[in-house]
């Protein structure tokens, strides 16, 4: 198969891929009829990932509530290498899922530029179904700079209004993976919303984007009751439920006030304090693994891969937990979001790495 790599010094290769054919207003017409264990809906994102140099003085970490990554304005940054990579909350994460065996594609619009082939070059290149992507000829395909220094990473992010489609016929799936979409979202929410009702045996895993959180909180009631599964980080649920883990006192409380907004099953995660599994009868957490950290980026992704395929495939909290925590502890020890992804027999072989850490009842 055809498909995007990236190169020693950076950039991806040119091999010729075909690309979507620019959509006609209103619904879709599309002739993919295959069923998918996973749909991911969400936005591709081309990021530029800039590795600063942490040993010059000229960029530092001040301390100034939350951290602050400091450098003088106007001044000249070092960098030690840069390259580009395809990313997204829905491509990482049907990536990630077809690594771990499962059949994946990817429903969104991308603007009529490069950056939009290479999405689908690259999507295409792991194995994910890009049948469902549509191009807006108005909007631009949306990519990041990614600043890398020491263990973290800090996005500039770029977005625009895109005309979003439903495709017709409808796409067939066991689980939809529903994550960051950019403005205009709206008729394609609706329509998401209206062929879950009309498929009530279709599983939602839900993931908030950032869109979503920031101007459009009047959809995430109905979204909420839908999930099946609720996927979040510890800012994401602090600003879904007006509470703080401070006030709280526990990260057990914000979850269940989470399961009380109408998600059946939520996860939790927190950088280094691991993350959180739990319905309404058990929480489970399970600590980060100890490894070397190279860079952060789609580490996230990768646990909530690897939690859902491992739901999928009919593992319980606990163990979808356990893999979620290996798939993400891979991926931060590589550069980028894909190389250091996991299939299940590596998943097992790093958990018997570290069998002293193993998912707990809360």
């Amino acid at each position: 198969m055809g498909g995007v790599g990236l190169k020693a010094g950076g950039g991806f290769d040119n091999v010729d891929q075909p690309t979507p054919t620019p959509p006609k207003r209103g619904i879709h017409t599309m002739t993919n009829t295959n069923m998918y264990q996973l749909l991911a809906i969400g936005d591709p994102v081309i990021d530029t990932h800039v590795r600063i140099d942490d040993s010059d003085s000229a960029c530092q970490l001040i301390p100034h509530g939350k951290m602050k990554l400091c450098f003088d304005y106007g001044s000249k940054i070092p960098i030690r290498h840069s390259f580009q990579s395809l990313g997204g909350n829905a491509a990482n994460v049907s990536i990630g899922a077809t690594k771990l065996g499962l059949s994946s594609a990817i429903l969104s619009t991308i603007g009529d530029d490069p950056n939009g082939k290479l999405a689908i070059r690259e999507l295409a290149k792991y194995g994910v179904d890009t049948s469902l992507l549509t191009t807006d000829k108005k909007s631009n395909t949306r990519y990041s700079v990614v600043l890398n220094y020491k263990e973290e990473r800090t996005i500039l992010a770029y977005s625009d209004r895109k005309n979003y489609y439903w495709p017709k016929p409808e796409p067939k799936a066991d689980w939809i993976y529903y994550t960051g979409l950019s403005e205009g979202f709206y008729s394609l929410h609706e329509d998401l919303m209206a062929y879950l009702r009309r498929h009530p045996t279709i599983r939602l895993a839900f993931n908030p984007g950032a869109n979503l959180l920031k101007y459009d909180r009047d959809y995430l009631p109905e979204i909420l009751s839908r999930a099946d599964l609720l996927i979040v980080n510890l800012e994401e649920a602090e600003s879904i439920t007006g509470k703080t883990l401070a006030k709280e006192k526990s990260v057990s409380a914000l979850i269940h006030h989470l399961l009380a907004e109408g998600a059946k099953e939520v996860v939790l995660t927190d950088a280094v304090r691991g993350a959180w599994a739990a319905n309404q009868d058990e929480v489970w957490h399970m600590k980060a693994l100890p490894v070397p950290v190279i860079s952060m980026t789609g580490a996230g992704d990768a646990f909530s891969a690897a939690y859902l395929a491992a739901r999928i495939y009919k593992l319980d909290l606990r163990q979808a937990l356990a893999w979620g925590i290996a798939n993400g502890a891979a991926v931060i020890q590589k550069e980028g979001p894909h190389d250091g992804l996991l299939d299940r027999k590596e998943i097992e072989l790093f958990l018997n790495k570290f069998k002293t850490i193993q998912p707990g009842l809360v």
